[in-house]
């Protein structure tokens, strides 16, 4: 057996190495409607590379701006990371060449501005295409939450606010 990468033995603070999957799509209802049509939500897993720590955040789609907004939501409630893993999902490579863009634009409008996301840095890295079984931490928890959200759920179908409360109280499964 290979060796770890040293994100995942080096001692750090919790999620400073995350690794970052989205799963589902889950069908909610729409609450202002009595039978209207369910929309698609995704579940976004946040793993802790040393301490296997978890963190779920609902995202309404798959576009990079929600990925943004989802990464933003993360940072804000469990503080920065250095460095992310995930796959090559065109939302994550997305997110990330939107994260660049704007270290980009910042630095060349403003230098004290350029100095604080310098600070800031986030380095986000990429497991091999069509290799799932690279990021098989994240892999194992999405399949523990699909099993443990079944087992909860059932064939319920949620609002938007039920959903986000289920995904919390799981959240130390």
């Amino acid at each position: 057996m290979g060796n770890l990468p040293k994100e995942r033995i080096t001692p750090d603070k919790v999620f400073s190495s995350t690794g970052i999957d989205l799963c589902g799509p889950f069908l909610i209802k729409n609450k202002y409607q009595r039978k209207g049509p369910e929309i698609k939500v995704y579940v976004c897993i946040f793993i802790c590379l040393v301490t296997k720590a978890i963190h779920l955040e609902i995202i309404s789609d798959l576009t990079s701006q929600s990925l943004i907004a989802t990464l933003k939501r993360f940072i804000s409630r469990r503080g920065k990371c250095h460095k992310i893993f995930s796959d090559n999902g065109s939302n994550m490579v997305g997110a990330n060449r939107a994260l660049r863009d704007l270290n980009k634009l910042v630095r060349d409008r403003n230098e004290s501005l350029y100095t604080f996301f310098a600070e800031e840095n986030i380095e986000w890295s990429f497991i091999p295409p069509r290799s799932p079984n690279w990021g098989g931490l994240w892999e194992a928890n999405i399949k523990a939450f699909k099993y443990h959200f079944k087992r909860v759920a059932g064939n319920s179908k949620f609002s938007y606010e039920e959903l986000l409360t289920l995904t919390t109280k799981l959240k130390p499964f």
